[in-house]
């Protein structure tokens, strides 16, 4: 039997409270841990400050776990800031309680928020990104680079960084076969095929959870409420203003998209209409709460009694619980539409970046991603309505499709733990199993 519990570190998921894509990849990881190793000590370093409790879902069951926080701040005598780690870890640690926690994890996990190890987003974010690949590399700690997209990079000095930072993990997964290639592409001459893997995203394991309380009640009563299909529909905040337009070069509108898309399918008589935030972020320029109850105002003008917005405090499982009840799904936000592909709900994207069709084709849906960077609204709205068309069709895909990726996204977590096993035994920790 295991003497000693194993200790696990995982980056990469700052803002998952409210960003609930963000959010899925953490629950995922830590339900798919937990499930195997019940008794790990499990440390997720997040956006707040000091040494706090948390709690994961497992099976349903909350599940107690540490918190840290982790910065790129120049808060420089915090021992949150990852400058300070960093000096506290060159100079052995110094009691910087984060470094400590680095120092005593069998294994290191990151996922850098699905897709943010690129430089898209501007050197800080990938900065924020780096630190803790380096720090753990630093303290020569086994580092699991978890299902993710890599690049696009636009510097080939990060560029540069980054496939360094890949080379020296122990272990790095893509999570479709267009980031596998880019990943390729990265480590060159030096891809290991034991060691860089095509996976899926994590999120593909996430279970639904039913909401709490008032929560469930509303949403199980409006779905209920009438017999027709129920289209879910998620508009991004960011990817709706001017500043997300020109961030990402969109040619196309997305607010005025969703509301042309809303406003032709309830137009069909039996059609009803859930908008869903994923981020939930009161005042943050890329919050989606302001755009989903402008597109629910726009259409409640002829449709009152047949659009809702879901609750705004829904958690990741509890937020799939409700896309997975819709009859097929429009989202702008990744992660919102991974929770209707992961529940073999039919399911469009309305994209900013290459991530989304990379996703789609892991499951065969590539054909219902809609490119906001080259297409005209006229052209969205084409692809868009042809995806709900054929929906049934897409439905029969996917109920093949869906249980292989999630049998897929067992089965990396199944070799990502077997690493933190081998290391915690080789560490002289563990005795007989």
């Amino acid at each position: 039997m295991t003497t000693s519990p194993l200790s696990i570190c995982l980056f990469g998921v700052p803002g998952s409270g409210n960003n609930l894509g963000v959010g899925a990849l953490r629950a995922a990881t830590l339900a798919g841990l937990l499930g195997r190793e019940p008794q790990a000590r499990v440390t997720v370093f997040d956006d707040g400050w000091g040494q706090r409790a948390g709690r994961a879902y497992v099976a349903g069951r909350p599940v107690p776990i540490a918190l840290a926080g982790a910065r790129h701040s120049r808060r420089y005598h915090r021992p949150e800031s990852y400058l300070n780690m960093r000096v506290s870890a060159a100079l052995g640690g110094l009691g910087n309680t984060g470094v400590t926690r680095i120092d005593a994890a069998d294994a290191v996990l990151d996922v850098s928020g699905g897709d943010s190890f690129s430089d898209i987003y501007g050197e800080h974010r990938f900065r924020s990104v780096a630190w803790p690949k380096r720090l753990t590399l630093l303290r020569n700690r086994p580092l699991v680079l978890l299902p993710q997209t890599y690049g696009p990079f636009r510097s080939a000095r990060l560029r540069a960084e980054a496939a360094n930072l890949i080379r020296s993990a122990a272990m790095a997964w893509a999570r479709d076969p267009e980031s596998f290639h880019a990943l390729n592409e990265l480590v060159g001459p030096d891809l290991d095929p034991q060691r860089h893997r095509e996976g899926v995203d994590v999120a593909f394991a996430l279970e639904p959870r039913e909401p709490d309380g008032a929560s469930y009640e509303r949403m199980a009563q409006w779905f209920a409420a009438a017999p027709g299909p129920v289209v879910g529909i998620n508009v991004s905040g960011l990817m709706v203003q001017s500043e997300g337009m020109a961030r990402f070069g969109l040619t196309g509108d997305g607010g005025n998209v969703a509301q042309r898309l809303c406003e032709r399918l309830l137009a069909e008589p039996d059609t009803r209409v859930v908008v869903v935030p994923h981020v939930r972020s009161p005042g943050g320029v890329d919050c989606d709460l302001a755009a989903s109850e402008r597109l629910r105002d726009a259409l409640a003008v002829r449709y009152a009694d047949r659009v809702t917005v879901a609750p705004t405090d829904l958690d990741p499982h509890q937020a799939k619980w409700v896309i997975a009840r819709t009859s097929w799904f429009c989202g702008m936000r990744m992660h919102a539409t991974i929770a209707a592909l992961s529940s073999a709900v039919p399911a469009a994207n309305i994209a900013y970046s290459l991530k989304a069709r990379g996703v789609f084709a892991s499951v065969g849906q590539e054909r219902h991603v809609a490119d906001a960077r080259r297409l005209t609204d006229d052209e969205l709205l084409g692809t868009l309505w042809s995806s709900w068309t054929t929906r049934a069709e897409a439905a029969a895909e996917l109920a093949v499709r869906t249980p292989e990726a999630i049998r897929r996204a067992a089965a990396q977590m199944d070799e990502i733990v077997a690493l933190a096993r081998a290391e915690h035994t080789a560490r002289g920790t563990v005795g007989v199993h």
